[in-house]
Order: C-alpha cells, then sequence, then structure tokens
C-alpha cells in the first residue's frame, strides 16, 4: 500500500540535552530542538498483520491537522515547527475513520465488550498510553510516562490501511442513521479534533454553567470545535476571534454566537462590549501565538466582572507567556495547559453528541487524494481559509 511518510535529520540544536526518554537518533518529546530537513515521501509499505488485540482499519477520511502541516514546515536553520513527540520516519495521519477490515480474537469494544466486527466502522485516538505507569494509573492517559502517537511517533493513516490497538478504537455506528455512510465516516474523522476541543474546554477548562460566556482565540479545527461543544454545553455567547472570514463564517454555522476579527477591531474591548461587560468564564488560547494575544486575554479578566475565568491553552508552541500575577490574583483567574483527547469518557462523550446532532462537518472544506497531500501540506503553511483539509482518495 502507498503511504505518505515524513523523514527528517536527527541533528539537535547545540543547546539541546537529551532527556530521560527521548532515544537518541530515533524519539524525541522536543522535536522542534532536534529534527531538522523535513521531507515527504510517498513509500510502499506492506499491508499491517493485526495481533489479537489489534485492529485492522481500511482507512475512509483522514484529516490534515495543524500538527502534520508543523512536521513539514522549517524554521530558517531547517528545524521543523513542531515542538512535541516525534519518531522519524513515520508515516502521517492521526485523524481518521474507517471500516474494521480484521480484528484479533482479543479485540473487543469497550463500550460493548464484544469483539469488533468487520464492516464496522470506527475511529481511533492517537495518544498510545501504556496503562501501566503512574500517570495512566491515576487516570491522566494524556500525560504517559510512555506515550506513543500515531502519526507522531508510530505510523498513522496517511495510507490505505492503519493497525489500532482495540483499547484505542471506538465505534461510529451510532452517526450512521443520522448522517448516513459517507459523512458518517467524515464526522467519524473528525471525532479526534474534537475531542481535543472537548477535552480543553470541558475536563482541563472545568466546563461552564449554563448561561455563561466564553471566548475562543483562534478558528483553525480545535477553536471551530470548541465552539461547538461550548455551545451545545449552555453557553450563552460563543465568542470567536479569528482573522480568516471563511473560517468565522464556519464557526458561526456550527456554535459561535459573535465573531470577530482582531485586524479589525480590539478583541477584548469587543468581547467586554458584546458581554455587556461580564468577560468570559473560558478563555481558550488556540492561535498557537500566545504571546500576541495574551495582553487581550489579560484585558478581558482585569476589566471584566467575571471572578474565576480559566485560560486553557491547547495551541501547541515553542513560546513564552508574559503572565501578570497580580491580574490572576486579584481577578482569582486560572491558566491551565491541555493536551490530549485521551480518558474522562471524551471519545464516547464526543461521539454522543455528534449522533445527537452536533454537526461538525462544516469544518471539512477541503476534500483530496493521497497524492495531494503534500502541496496541502505547503499550502496550509500561509493560507488559512481552508479549515479541515480531508483525504478521502487513498488509492
Amino acid at each position: 500500500m502507498r503511504a505518505v511518510c515524513l523523514n527528517a535529520d536527527w541533528d539537535p540544536k547545540p543547546d539541546f540535552k537529551l532527556g530521560s526518554k527521548d532515544i537518541e537518533g530515533k524519539l524525541t518529546y522536543l522535536g522542534s530542538k532536534v529534527w531538522r530537513n523535513p521531507r515527504i515521501e510517498i513509500m510502499e509499505k506492506e499491508v499491517p498483520v493485526p495481533g489479537p488485540e489489534e485492529v485492522l482499519i481500511e482507512v475512509k477520511a483522514c484529516g490534515i491537522c495543524g500538527s502534520d502541516v508543523h512536521m513539514r514546515q522549517s524554521d530558517d536553520d531547517g528545524y521543523i515547527f513542531y515542538p512535541g513527540l516525534t519518531a522519524f520516519p513515520a508515516t502521517l495521519g492521526h485523524e481518521f475513520s474507517g471500516v474494521v477490515v480484521e480484528a484479533g480474537e482479543d479485540a473487543r469494544n469497550k463500550r460493548t465488550g464484544k469483539k469488533f466486527e468487520p464492516g464496522e466502522g470506527v475511529c481511533s485516538e492517537e495518544m498510545i498510553w501504556c496503562a501501566q505507569c503512574k500517570p495512566c494509573a491515576d487516570g491522566y492517559p494524556n500525560h504517559c510516562e510512555r506515550l506513543e502517537e500515531l502519526g507522531f511517533s508510530t505510523d498513522g493513516a496517511y495510507a490505505k490501511y492503519v493497525k489500532v490497538n482495540a483499547r484505542y478504537v471506538w465505534s461510529i455506528e451510532g452517526l450512521r442513521e443520522l448522517y448516513g455512510e459517507d459523512r458518517m465516516y467524515e464526522l467519524g474523522s473528525l471525532v479526534e479534533p474534537t475531542s481535543v476541543a472537548y477535552n480543553a474546554v470541558i475536563e482541563r477548562g472545568g466546563g461552564i454553567r449554563a448561561g455563561e460566556n466564553v471566548v475562543i482565540l483562534g478558528g483553525g479545527p480545535i477553536g471551530a470545535a470548541a465552539c461547538a461543544v461550548l455551545r451545545r454545553a449552555g453557553a450563552s455567547s460563543v465568542i470567536l476571534s479569528e482573522p480568516s472570514k471563511s473560517r468565522r463564517k464556519m464557526a458561526l454555522d456550527i456554535g459561535a454566537t459573535h465573531a470577530i476579527d482582531p485586524t479589525e477591531v480590539n478583541a477584548a474591548e469587543a468581547v467586554l462590549d458584546i458581554t455587556n461587560g461580564v468577560g468570559a468564564k473560558i478563555i481558550l488560547e488556540a492561535t498557537g501565538l500566545p504571546s500576541i494575544v495574551w495582553p487581550d486575554v489579560e484585558r478581558i479578566i482585569w476589566e471584566g466582572k467575571a471572578i474565576n475565568t480559566t485560560v486553557v491553552v491547547v495551541a501547541r508552541a515553542d513560546d513564552h507567556i508574559p503572565l501578570t500575577g497580580e491580574v490572576l490574583q486579584v481577578r482569582r483567574a486560572n491558566v491551565v495547559g491541555s493536551q490530549g483527547h485521551s480518558g474522562h469518557g471524551t471519545f464516547p462523550n464526543v461521539i454522543s453528541c455528534m449522533a445527537t446532532g452536533m454537526d461538525v462537518s462544516p469544518m471539512i472544506t477541503k476534500r483530496i487524494s493521497l497524492n495531494e497531500v503534500e502541496e496541502n501540506l505547503v499550502m496550509l503553511q500561509t493560507d488559512r481559509n481552508e479549515v479541515k483539509i480531508t483525504i478521502k482518495d487513498f488509492d
């Protein structure tokens, strides 16, 4: 089968020191400090053979993630933009759904206890948590000490087939009746990014009481999905700040109540005006430019009437945030980080929301073939008009 792989050179920056979990020449938790000269290669690979607890999935839809873009993108010195866990070469792709082709004898559905069967529509987590380390045992699989990530450090779904342990696989058959087969698979490929947003605003951000206000900074897939989740949760005002007109329109279609252009208006002033000076319960940083947007974040907190605002940092960025302690202390505000999507019932909750009408499929603005992946990875480095580009043709 053909697979879109990314390779790069292991060339640590002079100030980089190998961490306890890094593997010399292969794996690092700080990709942007190590990997240089990224390049895409379309390779021929054998169709994986599932083990007793594994599922072989024929991929029907796989989205391009900003992480994929940043693994292909390099700075002036040739180092990749993506700052996280990476091991190359690897087949990219982690936002996917597909149909079960073959399942091992112990590959069971966690919700029903029944063995996965050929023909069943499924999606998968990309966080490959071990279930044995202390964070996993304590209920924090997103912070597994032995973490691997599908499409980052192990082969992912930019290929016709992918093999995944059944513990990470979830049925999407509940979407079939409402959406039909084709849209079921498209929505299935959006479960992963929507779960990242859900984990950020519900689990890490603490959720909201119905009627409270929220602010989303950045209208990419995670920000857009957060609009849908928070509107579903009962937010009164879901305010998106995003410079792209097409992204603003899309977010309004799936949950945002207001969408402002921060290049045309002052974002903090607009939020305070829309909320009649109240401010927001949750502010989600989904731009990847935290040092740029932080003055607006602090102004919303400082000048708003809301107490206990939680700022959730979900976008990955090798950037420092200029925090003012007085703002956090006086307004009893919190700043939390959010990584991943696993645990806490997140995947099945997102699928349930979709099955009962939370349709985030307008996020998919372009559909492509496997042959078109690299040109779109490059295009997305500078073009923010597309929201989610999804691979549908894997032959």
